[in-house]
């Protein structure tokens, strides 16, 4: 528990100087749960995850009562790089190899789906989060584009996902005008938001539905049983199940669960606004951008044309020691035509990430029911996470059970020394990410 408040008193210093915040304007505190109260289901975490679960079970006609400990869209769903992608954090392959061919495409197509869902809810609930269609794919050196086209081909081939364009390296300046980039890829479908006003949106679609939706209400203990009882400070839910839906801040509501992810740093920047012109330049498509690196740099324009900027990671929690001076460093490696451009904003928080980098989904109990894992590739995989989870609860569980089947090892080392060799295991990737 200690660890757990550490990281969030951590994180709320990263994020008081995020640039989302200032694009929002808040409804009034839903009220913290008080007394005994009793639900269909208690979801516990009022991020994407949870909210869209809540949404769904609503719509099944399930009462529920869903714990945030903060307020809505507090950790990564508020404040993460706003890129909805297709796929996993993981290669594809990691999933081929446990489940075989034909699950693996099914989890792929899942993958799909998660951007129609937002579509979906965006259109069904009226959610203007910005959205922008385009994501690009840019890959440092000729070897790293050969891999990256040669995987286009391979999603097209065993996946049926035809949408990717390779990229051709002369061409590539055309898509993004940085003397970074060899060659890349183009998936039309995928795209990115303002996450914050999504999940504010979210919210406001779950408490039209019915959804009881209590902030500052922490989660502390749960009585496992036919009817699992979650305890508060000063309350209790009542209920049928309970979805976890809080990832690295669980803590010891769910202790078991601790050692399958890890905490880990991730770091923004937002620019100041370009001129229109500016900014076009940089990205004609508008399109959101990631590279190929492991530890990989991703950034896109937002709607009042500032460049939202993100790179690094912190495996030892620690953030940048000036991150405002880290995060231009690394956009200027990117665009060094950007040298008189300030950040605005500069912000960071922590994702949960597993040992292979697949999601992780499964039950502590026959009606107790957990979503986490999604290892920085959850904005859109989150919502239909949720969905599927939902599925579960109301008697039908294929969806949420493919998912279950993916096994996870515990991080190593132990409460004391797993984030010291998670440091060291990074330091190999950052090496081959240096010599390609």
């Amino acid at each position: 528990m200690q660890r757990c408040e550490r990281n969030e008193r951590n994180e709320e210093r990263l994020t008081r100087a995020s640039y989302y915040p200032t694009t929002v304007v808040r409804a009034g505190a839903s009220p913290p749960l008080k007394g005994a109260h009793r639900a269909d289901v208690c979801v516990v975490g009022g991020g994407l995850t949870g909210l869209s679960a809540a949404i769904a079970l609503a719509q099944s006609g399930l009462r529920v009562a869903l714990l945030e400990a903060h307020e809505v869209g507090w950790g990564a769903s508020g404040r993460n790089g706003g890129q909805a992608l297709v796929g996993l954090a993981c290669d594809m392959d990691v999933v081929a190899l446990q489940l075989g061919r034909d699950a693996a495409r099914r989890i792929w197509d899942m993958t799909v789906d998660a951007i129609a869902l937002i579509q979906e809810r965006r259109r069904d609930f009226a959610i203007d989060c910005e959205w922008q269609d385009g994501h690009i794919t840019a890959a440092i050196g000729a070897a790293k584009t050969r891999a990256l086209h040669a995987g286009c081909a391979v999603l097209a081939r065993d996946y049926g996902y035809d949408r990717m364009q390779p990229i051709a390296p002369g061409a590539m300046r055309q898509w993004v005008d940085s003397p970074r980039y060899a060659g890349g890829a183009y998936d039309p479908y995928s795209g990115h938001l303002n996450p914050l006003k999504y999940t504010l949106g979210l919210a406001r679609a779950a408490t039209a539905l019915g959804v009881a939706i209590h902030e500052g209400s922490r989660a502390l203990r749960i009585a496992h049983g036919r009817e699992p009882v979650v305890h508060l400070a000063d309350g209790q839910v009542h209920c049928t199940a309970v979805l976890l839906a809080g990832n690295v801040y669980l803590g010891a509501l769910a202790p078991r669960l601790a050692a399958r992810i890890m905490p880990v740093g991730t770091f923004i920047g937002a620019s100041v606004p370009l001129a229109a012109a500016r900014a076009r330049a940089l990205v004609p498509s508008r399109a959101a951008v990631c590279d190929t690196q492991f530890v990989l740099d991703y950034f896109r324009l937002a709607a009042d044309d500032r460049l939202v900027f993100g790179g690094r990671v912190s495996y030892s929690r620690r953030p940048p020691s000036d991150l405002a001076a880290a995060m231009r460093g690394r956009m200027l490696a990117v665009f060094p035509q950007l040298a008189d451009v300030a950040l605005e904003y500069a912000w960071g928080g922590y994702v949960d990430i597993t040992m292979n980098r697949a999601p992780d989904f499964g039950r502590l109990d026959a009606n107790v029911y957990y979503l986490q894992g999604f290892s920085g590739h959850g904005l859109a995989l989150s919502g239909l996470a949720g969905v599927v989870a939902a599925e579960a609860i109301a008697g039908d569980a294929g969806r949420f059970d493919l998912f279950a089947r993916l096994s996870h090892r515990p991080f190593p080392g132990g409460p004391l020394l797993r984030t010291p060799a998670l440091v060291l295991g990074m330091l190999w990737y950052r090496l081959r990410d240096i010599v390609g």
